[in-house]
């Protein structure tokens, strides 16, 4: 796994990136936890795996 944007994240689930960020609304406690602020752009892979598996992403 590698990092991936948040976009790029958006555009697998196939959903906008408005639609996505609402995703990661429901996650806040696990972001946090990761140090990843609304702001973050560029997510690590420990928590493209945890959002991967979560919304069935395939990458």
């Amino acid at each position: 796994m590698k990092s991936y944007t948040k976009i790029e994240l958006a555009r697998a689930a196939g959903v906008s990136g408005e639609t996505f960020r609402r995703w990661l609304r429901t996650d806040r406690a696990f972001l946090e936890a990761h140090h990843i602020t609304p702001k973050t752009k560029i997510l690590p892979p420990k928590v493209v795996r945890y959002l991967c598996e979560k919304y069935d992403i395939e990458l």
